[in-house]
């Protein structure tokens, strides 16, 4: 299948701007980069994808098989840009997505020119010496809620994902797009995200990279952040006033702003 109907991709912008490629996160769909990936069309060329199993994409083409590690989702990104025809490219990836981004720079450098990770986290479970923000029980509590009642974890978590409680139409608006998600996709893509370890991939990384950290957030906190940091080799860390995970939703006007100044 081709893959840019597969992934229902959407290219807008600047026909000979360079390539920016904005990733969503887990639960979620190109949407949510509404108030964001518009102001860089007059000079980019902006490509929006759904990951296969969310959004608009072909639900025929999910195999667990592929998608049993992020992996499968880096295979997709590096396939759309194949076909785009795409090199010079600032991949945007959000929560689970900045990762998938790592792993699709380290496979085809030349594809790439920069990476912006809004929200990152290589691994979401505490090791030795390091603090990821959840313990191994922790994540298996989450994941067998998930399991056990997906609608009703949804209703739970996306407010407490989201943050800003006194703005609670943005929880209602993720728990909505978690909700759409189909289940069994949702739950098999929540374990291996938060399964996941890439840490030992950031070093690879042969890039300029941006680092995105809200200053307030329960799934990736400032010490993750702090950590991608230290290990990528050519990296900047912004700081955002923003709080919560989804500073693309909550505060796209601050988030604009890094990323412009980081195109820069």
């Amino acid at each position: 299948m081709n893959a840019l109907k597969r992934n229902n991709v959407v290219v807008t912008g600047a026909t000979g701007g360079r390539t920016l490629v904005f990733a969503h996160g887990f639960g979620c769909d190109q949407n949510m980069w509404r108030f964001v990936a518009p102001e860089f069309a007059a000079e980019h060329r902006v490509v929006l994808f759904d990951h296969v199993g969310a959004g608009g994409s072909d639900l025929s083409a999910y195999r667990p098989q592929r998608y049993a590690s992020l992996h499968g989702y880096a295979e997709d990104v590096l396939e759309i840009l194949a076909e785009l025809d795409a090199s010079d490219v600032v991949f945007v990836g959000h929560s689970v997505s900045a990762m998938i981004g790592v792993l699709a720079a380290v496979a085809e450098p030349d594809r790439f020119s920069g990476l912006v990770l809004v929200g990152p986290s290589p691994r979401y479970v505490d090791d030795e010496g390091y603090r990821g923000g959840f313990s191994r029980a922790d994540i298996d509590e989450l994941l067998e809620s998930l399991d056990s009642n997906y609608l009703g974890w949804s209703a739970a978590m996306a407010p407490v994902i989201m943050g800003n409680p006194e703005r609670p139409e943005l929880g209602t608006e993720l728990t909505n797009s978690f909700c759409r998600t189909d289940p069994a996709i949702a739950r098999h893509f929540a374990r291996v995200t938060f399964l996941s370890d890439n840490r030992s991939d950031l070093p690879k990384v042969p890039v300029p990279s941006l680092v995105l950290q809200c200053s307030d957030d329960v799934i990736a906190p400032y010490e993750v952040g702090e950590y991608v940091h230290r290990q990528l080799p050519n990296s900047t860390f912004v700081l955002l006033n923003a709080t919560g995970h989804c500073p693309n939703l909550s505060a796209p006007e601050e988030t604009v702003r890094a990323v412009r100044e980081f195109l820069k």
